[in-house]
């Protein structure tokens, strides 16, 4: 081998692995973001930081339908809002917390909770 030659590494950068993984988890989020933009007319969405967990996108449509998608970390969350083109808030409060619509499901869960009792679907 000439001296200046390099032997090829034993294996990629586990870095480089990692960054890849992270692109490809945040290309699929946005695609989900997109699908339910597209479904609802539009899309709105806040990350909120879970911890070790990740993070956390919550959707809100234009038609006030609502969702939410889990990201292994807040930067690929943050990645895949950026990719999917919809309007980030800060925070969920205001304007963007009324356009949520709730139905019979959530107003049963929720009572529920508070009551001490689960769902009311056994």
């Amino acid at each position: 081998m000439a001296d200046n030659e390099q032997t090829p590494s034993a294996g990629a950068d586990p870095d480089d692995k990692q960054a890849a993984r992270a692109r490809r988890r945040a290309a699929r989020l946005a695609k989900e973001i997109g699908a339910f933009a597209k479904a609802h007319g539009g899309a709105e969405g806040q990350v909120a930081y879970l911890g070790r967990r990740g993070a956390r996108i919550v959707l809100v449509g234009e038609d006030g339908h609502w969702g939410d998608l889990v990201a292994p970390t807040y930067a690929v969350a943050e990645q895949a809002v950026r990719d999917a083109g919809i309007t980030v808030h800060e925070a969920f409060d205001g304007a963007f917390a009324a356009k949520v619509r709730t139905g019979p499901y959530e107003w049963s869960r929720m009572a529920g909770i508070q009551l001490g009792g689960g769902s009311p679907r056994a």
